[in-house]
Order: structure tokens, then C-alpha cells, then sequence
């Protein structure tokens, strides 16, 4: 054997004598939860910590009725602290929901809160394998064993920590926005509110009434601008648009053209309301502007109490429900039928046919319709394969109800066309990197359980900007979006996770496959200046080549793991989630 082998030899003897002194060191506390009979009434929870004690590492292991319980919780920080135990592993529910409970009871006690491992016997064992209690018991210890396996790799890390500016940018002068900015300016932070219009009150200016109580959309905009002119903690820029947005949550830089001049805000926080725009019903039913008109147009017309038809036919889903924009527009019932009701109050005797495929009118919408119907305005319900046909001074249409064709004489066709994303829409979610659905409008994190969020943390989203949504629900999720970015910006600093994904820059070879799948958008590729030494006896000088590598955004990054799975050259990887942990676990499970 040669020196060099020799050397080999000691040093790996070494490390395994290293490895063996730090385990005799590691003291494991087991904690097996009964959650009621959700676990219990099939696992022999007792059984399974007398197993677990069994295990290399484990010092202490114990069973309680319900771990997240007060009880529960006081008996880990008690065993802690008198079995002086260093890492605790909880079998029980999921760590979607009790993870950050346990973690901060373990922190408590002077753990720190990684070296904490969740062990699913739940939703992973008792409730999937209910019929076969044996084989779920089975299934439990290996899953005991493996946690215990992965707990005593586990390296202690550090939250991480980031200063907030304390003040939030609202993009978007409508109803919307305008509640939203007035709605944090009120708790005490600075805010910007940014309209690309010359004034506020976007879409609801061109508005007459409001349903459902026929407030006049005039009174609601004076109101709020009111209100706002009064707040000391609100900056208006109107004619101004978003040009370039760069950092994250808690600290963005948004360049701000207003006319011909470039204005930089810092802030925390970013809402979006841009709203929606209206369809043009070009080349649809004739539309003309004159006597074949929308919706809109109409609402223009009453406002200024111009002299209206008295025969006048409504076709709904104008534009919508179709091939091209499959959706409903939300507002459009609402909307025929408030303007029907203001020309029977101001023409009784008018005659009013609304030609629909479908009446939406939810909740207490409903008493429009019913409304509607009293005052006399007539509803005939067409299909998409029969279409109505709009000619110079009639519509024919077959009546569904009386399977018949209708002949009705109009002097004015309105037609109800839907709210359509914004041109823009595209541009503004490329530089605030979120996402569209596919019809453009903004995308949500989660329609129910984040219903104004974004899946990048520290922006949200309100209002028409995401789907079509009328004033009221406008006005709803305005404040809410308010609600959600006050979270962080009332925090003077932000914790997030340590378990994150790191980079070995080394390894790195700039491909950018990280960056592109993350959904978080917590990858960016940064220059990075590799130096190169002269060769002795050469004539080549120093030099230095500029490449670019993959460089994660901790504040930005939620540990998912799909940039580590991703990467061609095994140059990321997650902390404590590392192959050399899940490694243990697989052998810990074969053993």
C-alpha cells in the first residue's frame, strides 16, 4: 500500500470515527399523537413508541392523545429539557397545518426549530389504510424509523431576515384601487397610487346608477376622491404608467413614467387594480354606434337624459360564451337589467325584449330580475346554435320557451358585451413576474384560499383585474388586498424560512433551467467574473471570463425543490433536504 493509500485509509477511518462521535451525541425525542381515533383507532399508538425507543439515537419516545394540545405540547418542552434531547421528531397529522406550531414549541424550549422532523401517520398511513390496520401498523414504524433516520442529519439553520419599507404602491385608479389606497393610507402608511388616466375613478365615470340600490355612480366617485384629497399619507400620479419593477417582498424599486418624467418609489408592497376594459362588438349584430349600441353607450345615453326608444331589444352574451372568449362576463345580466328598470321608470309604456341565453342575477340580485319582469320587459331565451338575426328594423329569433320563431321591430338594439382583460395586461405581469389565466386577466393564487394574492408573495391583485367582478365586489376586494399587504408592511422586518434552495456556483453551468421553472420566481442569473491565472512558463496572460450563474433570492424561496430536481448538473440543492438525508431514510426503510 502506498503512502497515498494509506493516507486515504486514515482519513476515511477518521471521518467515521468523527461520525460516530457526533451520533453518540444526538439524543432523539419521539412524540407519537393519537389525533383522537384518527390515528389511534387503527395504529397501536402505544406500541409504536415503545418501538421508537428502540431506535439508535432515540432517547426518550412517548404517546399522547392529542401532541398540538397544550398538554402535548408542555410534555415535549418537559422532555426536552429533562432528557436533555437535541432533536425532536412528532408523528401525527400533516405539516401543511402543524408544522410552524411544533417548530415554534421546540424553539421554545432551546431547540432550534429545523432540527425538528414531521413524521405523517395520518393522512400517509391511518386514514389511507384504515381497512388494514396490521399493514398500517407496519407501514408506521417504517415511517417512525425513517423520520428518526433523517432527524439525526438534520442541521440547525437561521431564519432569514430582511428590512421592509413601510409602504405599498397601488397600480390602478378605479373603484378598486382607489379603496384599496385610501384603505392603507388610513392605517398609517405611505402609499402611491398610479392611474394612467388623467383622473381617477377609471370605468365608473362613463357609469350612471350603481345596482342594486341605484346609487348614482357620480356620488360614489366625488365621495371617495373626497376622501382622498383629505389623506395626508396618499400620493396621486395620474397620466403615469409602470416602467420597470425590480427586488421583492418588502423591498421593491418601481420606476414610474408620469408624462415626460421618471419618478423611483421603494416600497413594501405592490396591489394591483388595473381593472378591465370594455369589447368593442365590431362586426357583431350590426353594430353601428347609433342605433346598434352597447350596453355602455346606453348608460351614456341616460346619463345625460337623452331621448331613448321606446322599442328597444337587448341581446345578451354579445361576444361572450363563445368560441373565442368562453367565459361570462359577470356583470352583463345586472347591467340590462338596471338600465330596462331606469327606462320603464322613466317610459312605462316602452317595450323591452331581453334575448338571453342565460340570466345571472345571484343572491339578492334576484329581486332585479323579479323587478324586471313586473314592469313588463319581456325575456325570450335563445341558444348558441340559433342565434338571433339583427336586421335594419327587426330581429328574428327562436323562442326556446314556445319552440317558435319571434319576429321583434326595434328602434334601438342594445347589446350587453362583456369585460375583457387589458391590452397592457401582458406587459405589466412580465414585469412584475405573475401570472395570466387564459384570457389574460390576472391569475390568483388560489381562487378560495388566497382569492387576492399572487403565488410571489408581497404582491396582490383586486378587483376587474382578475376576473369581472361588479362595483360592490370591487370595492370588497379592495379592501381586502389592503388587508393582506398591510401584513407585511406593518412589520418593521420580515422572517422567512432557512430551509431553502443554495447554489453551488461551481457547479453552476448557466443553463437558466432553475430560473425558468421556478414559479416563484426566487432564481435569477447574476454575472459572475471567473478569474483564470497565467500558466507559468506560458505567454498566455490572466485573464477572466464573465458567465452567468444561477443565484437563489432566500427572501423569495419557498423550499419547493422543483429547481434542486431540475437541474442538469446537480449544482442546487435544498437544505436539509439534501440527497445525503433522504439517502438515510431509504437505507433506514431497506434495513
Amino acid at each position: 500500500m502506498t503512502n497515498r493509500d494509506q493516507k486515504k485509509v486514515w482519513r476515511e477511518k477518521r471521518k467515521m470515527l468523527e461520525k460516530e462521535k457526533n451520533k453518540e451525541s444526538i439524543r432523539v425525542g419521539v412524540f407519537v399523537c393519537h389525533c383522537g381515533t384518527n390515528i389511534g383507532g387503527v395504529i397501536d399508538c402505544s406500541a409504536l413508541a415503545e418501538y421508537a425507543r428502540m431506535l439508535t439515537n432515540v432517547a426518550f419516545s412517548e404517546d399522547n392523545q392529542y401532541t398540538c394540545a397544550e398538554t402535548g405540547l408542555t410534555s415535549i418542552k418537559t422532555a426536552i429539557k429533562e432528557k436533555n434531547l437535541n432533536r425532536i421528531v412528532v408523528a401525527s397529522c400533516t405539516p401543511r397545518t402543524h408544522e410552524p406550531l411544533f417548530r415554534k414549541c421546540v424553539s421554545d424550549a432551546g431547540i432550534n426549530p429545523y432540527l425538528f422532523n414531521f413524521v405523517n401517520i395520518r393522512e400517509q398511513c391511518s386514514w389511507v389504510h384504515m381497512d388494514y390496520p396490521d399493514a398500517a401498523f407496519e407501514k408506521a414504524k417504517d415511517l417512525i424509523r425513517m423520520g428518526v433516520a433523517k432527524s439525526i442529519m438534520l442541521q440547525p439553520l437561521e431564519m432569514i431576515k430582511i428590512g421592509v419599507t413601510q409602504e405599498a404602491v397601488v397600480i390602478g385608479g378605479g373603484i378598486s384601487g382607489m379603496n384599496t389606497a385610501l384603505s392603507l393610507s388610513r392605517q398609517g402608511f405611505k402609499t402611491h397610487l398610479v392611474e394612467k388616466e388623467y383622473i381617477l375613478g377609471g370605468r365608473l365615470n362613463s357609469l350612471y346608477k350603481l345596482f342594486p340600490h341605484d346609487t348614482e355612480a357620480s356620488e360614489l366617485i366625488e365621495d371617495v376622491k373626497t376622501k382622498i384629497n383629505n389623506s395626508k399619507n396618499l400620493k396621486v400620479y395620474t397620466e403615469a404608467v409602470v416602467k420597470s419593477v425590480d427586488g421583492y417582498i418588502g423591498n421593491y424599486n418601481i420606476k414610474i413614467l408620469q408624462l415626460d418624467r421618471i419618478i423611483d418609489l421603494k416600497v413594501g408592497t405592490i396591489i394591483v387594480a388595473v381593472g378591465a376594459s370594455l369589447l368593442i362588438p365590431e362586426n357583431l349584430y350590426g353594430y353601428d354606434g347609433k342605433s346598434r349600441i352597447t350596453q355602455h353607450e346606453l348608460e351614456s345615453k341616460l346619463k345625460a337624459e337623452e331621448k331613448i326608444s321606446d322599442k328597444i331589444v337587448m341581446i345578451q352574451c354579445a361576444g361572450s360564451r363563445i368560441k373565442e372568449r368562453i367565459y361570462c362576463s359577470n356583470v352583463c345580466c345586472m347591467t340590462a337589467l338596471k338600465n330596462a328598470l331606469i327606462i320603464k321608470d322613466r317610459k312605462p309604456d316602452s317595450n323591452i325584449t331581453i334575448l338571453f341565453r342565460d340570466i345571472y342575477a345571484p343572491g339578492t340580485y334576484e329581486d332585479y330580475y323579479r323587478r324586471a319582469r313586473e314592469s313588463g320587459v319581456l325575456f325570450i331565451k335563445y341558444t348558441e346554435d340559433k342565434l338571433p338575426i339583427v336586421e335594419e328594423t327587426q330581429v328574428k329569433v327562436f323562442n326556446e320557451y314556445i319552440g317558435e320563431k319571434m319576429i321583434l321591430p326595434y328602434n334601438l338594439l342594445v347589446l350587453s358585451t362583456p369585460l375583457i382583460a387589458n391590452y397592457d395586461n401582458k406587459e405589466l405581469s412580465q414585469m412584475l413576474k405573475v401570472p395570466l389565466e387564459p384570457n389574460n386577466f390576472f391569475l390568483e393564487a388560489h381562487v378560495k384560499l388566497r382569492p387576492v394574492d399572487f403565488a410571489t408573495e408581497g404582491i396582490f391583485v383586486c378587483g376587474s383585474a382578475k376576473w369581472p367582478v361588479d362595483v360592490s365586489e370591487s370595492i370588497v376586494q379592495g379592501l381586502a388586498a389592503a388587508s393582506r399587504a398591510s401584513t407585511i408592511i406593518s412589520n418593521k422586518n420580515l422572517n422567512f424560512s432557512g430551509s431553502i434552495a443554495e447554489v453551488e456556483e461551481s457547479k453552476c453551468n448557466g443553463c437558466g433551467d432553475c430560473r425558468d421553472a421556478c414559479v416563484y420566481n426566487a432564481v435569477e442569473m447574476v454575472e459572475t467574473r471567473i478569474e483564470f491565472k497565467a500558466i507559468r512558463d506560458s505567454f498566455i496572460p490572466s485573464t477572466a471570463l464573465i458567465k452567468h450563474k444561477s443565484k437563489v433570492i432566500p427572501s423569495m424561496c419557498k423550499g419547493c425543490g422543483v429547481c434542486v430536481g431540475i437541474c442538469p448538473v446537480g449544482a442546487l440543492s435544498l437544505k436539509n433536504f439534501t440527497n445525503e438525508q433522504i439517502g438515510v431514510e431509504i437505507e433506514s426503510y431497506l434495513s
